[in-house]
C-alpha cells in the first residue's frame, strides 16, 4: 500500500474516526483503525473503526500508487497526523510496519492483524433525511436531560420516534424531561418507527455530521433483529446498537393545562440564576417566587451565605413559589432558542414546563423541558 494525501484532509478524517475507538478495548485489535486504499474514483482512502457497539467510517480522496489495506493503532495515528507539518503526507506499508512521512518527519508504526478485525455492520436502508444543522441543534436540546447512570441504561438514551414526516426526540433522567419535535423527509410517508439511541453517541454523531447539508438516518427494521441505527452525511457514516429496555411513557407526564404562565428575558434569567446559585450548597435548591411584574430568586439559608435578586417578569394566573435544582434549571433555559423563556406551572409541587415564547401564539412549542420541583421543608 502506498498513497499521498493532504495533511489537513487526513488529520480531520483520522480524528473523526478515532472518536469512537474504545478506551479499554476488550481485545487489542479493536484499538485499531482500518485503512483501505483503493484506486476507485481516482483514488479513495476509507478509514474505519468499530468496537461491536459503534462503527465509524469516512472516505477521502487520495493519490494512490499502490492499493492495499492495513490496521494500525487509531489513537496513535490520530496524535501523529494532528501534529504533522502542513504538507503532503505519504503513507506506505513496509512488511509488518506502516511508514508515515511528511516533510522531514517520519514515523514507523507496527500493524495489527487485519484478518482478526471484525467486519463493520452494513448500513440499514435509509429511513429518511433531515438538515444536519437542525438535527444537531435538536439533539443538543434533548441530550441534556438524558441520565448518566449506567445501572438504568434505558434512561441514558434518547428515544427517537418517527411518525410520517415528524421526528420526535425525548430523554429523561427522572428529574427532568426534554422533548423536541421537528419535521423531516421520510423515504416512506407512512413510516412509523421507534428507537432508543445512546445519548452520548447520538450527541457526538449529530455534532460531527454538520459538514454536509443533510443527514440520512437509517433504522434497521424489527424483523432484521439487528437493533441498530445508522447516520450518514458529508462523506461520513456511523452506526450504533440500540439500547434495550422500556422507556417511560413520557407523554403522560406533560400537563395539558396550567394555573400560571410566567415570561422572563432568557439571557437575564440565566445570568441571575448563575449568580444566586453561587451560594447554594450542593443539593440545595434555588427558590423562585413569581408575582405580577417580577420574579425573586433566592438561595442559601439563615445559617449560611445567602443571595437574593429580583428580575422583571410577566405573570398570567396565580402567584407561584417553587424551587428547582439550579443546574437542571440552567440546562433547560440554555436549551431553548428564544429570547424569552416561558415557564408554565400547575402547582408548586408539580412539574413545570419551560419553553421558548412561540412566534405564533396559536402554535404549540416544538421544544418542551419539564423539570421536577424540589420540595421545600416546612
Amino acid at each position: 500500500m502506498k498513497f499521498r494525501v493532504e495533511r489537513d484532509v487526513l488529520a480531520d478524517a483520522v480524528a473523526w474516526t478515532a472518536r469512537s475507538l474504545p478506551v479499554r478495548p476488550s481485545v487489542p485489535v479493536l484499538a485499531g483503525m482500518l485503512l483501505d486504499a483503493t484506486a476507485d474514483e481516482g483514488g479513495r482512502l476509507k478509514l474505519s473503526s468499530f468496537d461491536y457497539e459503534v462503527s465509524a467510517q469516512v472516505s477521502v480522496d487520495i493519490d494512490v500508487e499502490e492499493a492495499g489495506t492495513t490496521l494500525v493503532s487509531g489513537r496513535l495515528l490520530a496524535e501523529i497526523t494532528k501534529n504533522l507539518p502542513p504538507q503532503t503526507v505519504e503513507i506506505s506499508t513496509d512488511g509488518a510496519k506502516v511508514v508515515v512521512s511528511c516533510g522531514s518527519a517520519k514515523f514507523t508504526l507496527l500493524t495489527l492483524p487485519v484478518e482478526d478485525y471484525p467486519s463493520l455492520p452494513a448500513m440499514p436502508a435509509a429511513t429518511g433525511s433531515i438538515g444536519s444543522d437542525a438535527f444537531a441543534a435538536a439533539v443538543g436540546q434533548v441530550a441534556v436531560a438524558a441520565g448518566r447512570d449506567d445501572t438504568l441504561p434505558m434512561l441514558t438514551g434518547v428515544r427517537v420516534e418517527i411518525e410520517g414526516d415528524t421526528l420526535t426526540l425525548a430523554s429523561t433522567d427522572r428529574y427532568r424531561l426534554a422533548v423536541r419535535e421537528l419535521a423531516w423527509k421520510p423515504e416512506n410517508p407512512d413510516v412509523s418507527a421507534v428507537a432508543l439511541v445512546p445519548a452520548k453517541t447520538l450527541a457526538d454523531t449529530a455534532k460531527s455530521l454538520t459538514g454536509g447539508a443533510e443527514v440520512s438516518i437509517a433504522l434497521s427494521d424489527a424483523d432484521s433483529g439487528e437493533g441498530m441505527i445508522g447516520f450518514e452525511g458529508g462523506g461520513r457514516r456511523t452506526t450504533t446498537r440500540l439500547l434495550d429496555g422500556e422507556f417511560p411513557k413520557y407523554r403522560a407526564l406533560l400537563p395539558d393545562s396550567f394555573n400560571s404562565v410566567a415570561e422572563v428575558q432568557r439571557g437575564e434569567f440565566i445570568e441571575a440564576v448563575k449568580r444566586v446559585s453561587l451560594v447554594a450548597e450542593r443539593n440545595t435548591p434555588l427558590r423562585l417566587a413569581f408575582s405580577e411584574g417580577q420574579v425573586v430568586l433566592e438561595a442559601g439559608t439563615g445559617d449560611e451565605a445567602q443571595a437574593v435578586e429580583a428580575l422583571d417578569a410577566s405573570l398570567d394566573g396565580d402567584e407561584v413559589q417553587i424551587a428547582f435544582n439550579s443546574a437542571f434549571l440552567l440546562d433547560g433555559l440554555s436549551a431553548i432558542d428564544s429570547d424569552v423563556a416561558r415557564l408554565q406551572f400547575t402547582t408548586s409541587t408539580k412539574p413545570a414546563i419551560i419553553t421558548g415564547k412561540p412566534a405564533d401564539e396559536e402554535a404549540s412549542a416544538d421544544y418542551r423541558y419539564l423539570i421536577m420541583p424540589v420540595r421545600l421543608s416546612g
